[in-house]
């Protein structure tokens, strides 16, 4: 059992940007003093509530300040970039790194992004980030001439090779034969839990979505893997959770609830936007709720796991037996506003301290049954 801190982020947007950076910064460095093992950070070209356009120069700001540390993407949105430019840039973090990377990759998830990139079609964009992935490994796996096809991109390099110089040929990983590849799953069955256990990629279940969703993952996983003749393993998932823990259940659920909490900024804004684009069945506790009772308040107390350090290991261990053996726990960095840092830090310090260990033992306990 892994911790984790993800953060898409999502920030007020009339923050500025570099103040912005700055904090995620600050939280990143804090993750890795206090031990956590990842740090995966989102991937949007046009909102300035999650603005990072490129999560490799976020994190190559960090590789030389952090020791614990190792750092995904997640995710990079495919359908928004070629393939051989993704290839190559991964390539070099992995160096750069000395094999701390994890390449999470999806098909994108904001609107807007869809349309400054021309990608409106769900269908395709799926198709798109398989299909990516498959260049990019066989890039990896190989040296020049380059001649790959697909129904997307076509990529060729064949007549400006200079073997003796090294011209022509594409940089490859650090990690061999590549970097852990993981998919990002938000909607319920999604079918890409179907494709991480056809590729053996890992999985990576979204924060903002209901128990009952994260749970069909591993269900849809589990079947896959039965189809192909393999043994499910939970060591390569990924849930991501909004968490607060604090000294008392009562300062927790206050640190949640209350008015200026980032967790309210966090839903409210969260609601507005799924719901203005018919997605908010992706955030109800329940597929057949109706639209006017899935309020901010009841998405968030179906979503944050929250309470004092004893309170969330019950929580977390119920969490865990009902919805699959995930190997990885990554905690929402949320935004810092007010007195918002002053409580996350002490959340973030109390997960790692008093509640990770103890549940990295029940779940050593368990496996050994």
């Amino acid at each position: 059992m892994r911790l984790g801190m993800f953060m898409m982020p999502v920030h007020p947007p009339d923050r500025s940007f570099w103040s912005t950076l700055d904090e995620d910064t600050e939280k990143s460095l804090l993750a890795d003093q206090l031990g956590f093992d990842e740090l995966w950070l989102g991937e949007h070209f046009s909102a300035s509530t999650e603005p990072i356009p490129s999560p490799m120069m976020f994190f190559s700001n960090l590789v030389a300040r952090t020791k614990n540390l190792t750092f995904g993407t997640a995710v990079i949105n495919l359908p928004n970039h070629h393939p051989a430019i993704v290839a190559a840039e991964a390539a070099q973090f992995d160096n750069m790194s000395k094999g701390r990377f994890m390449l999470g990759v999806g098909p994108g998830g904001l609107i807007s992004d869809f349309e400054l990139f021309k990608n409106p079609d769900h269908d395709a964009r799926n198709r798109m980030v398989v299909e990516a992935v498959d260049m990019m490994q066989r890039i990896w796996a190989q040296d020049p001439p380059y001649e790959l096809n697909g129904e997307f991109w076509n990529i060729s390099l064949k007549d400006g090779i200079v073997a003796n110089l090294g011209i022509g040929f594409m940089p490859k990983p650090y990690q061999q034969p590549h970097p852990p590849i993981s998919i990002s799953l938000a909607s319920p069955n999604s079918s890409s839990a179907t494709t991480a256990a056809q590729k053996g990629w890992g999985m990576i279940s979204a924060n903002i979505i209901p128990t009952y969703s994260v749970a069909s993952h591993w269900t849809v996983y589990s079947k896959a893997c039965d189809a192909a003749g393999i043994a499910p393993k939970g060591d390569n998932w990924r849930v991501a959770r909004n968490m607060m823990v604090a000294p008392s259940d009562s300062e927790a659920h206050d640190r949640v609830f209350r008015e200026d909490a980032s967790n309210q900024y966090f839903y409210t804004y969260m609601r507005e936007v799924l719901n203005r684009v018919g997605l908010l069945i992706l955030l109800k506790p329940r597929a057949d709720m109706p639209d006017e009772q899935a309020t901010v308040k009841a998405i968030t107390e179906e979503c944050v796991i929250h309470g004092s350090p004893k309170t969330m290991l019950d929580k977390l261990v119920a969490f865990r037996e009902r919805v699959g053996p995930f190997g990885t726990l990554l905690m929402t960095g949320l935004d810092w506003g007010g007195k918002n840092q002053e409580w996350e830090r002490e959340s973030m310090r109390l997960l790692a301290h008093e509640v990770m260990p103890k549940l990295k033992q029940h779940v050593t306990a368990q496996a050994a049954e």
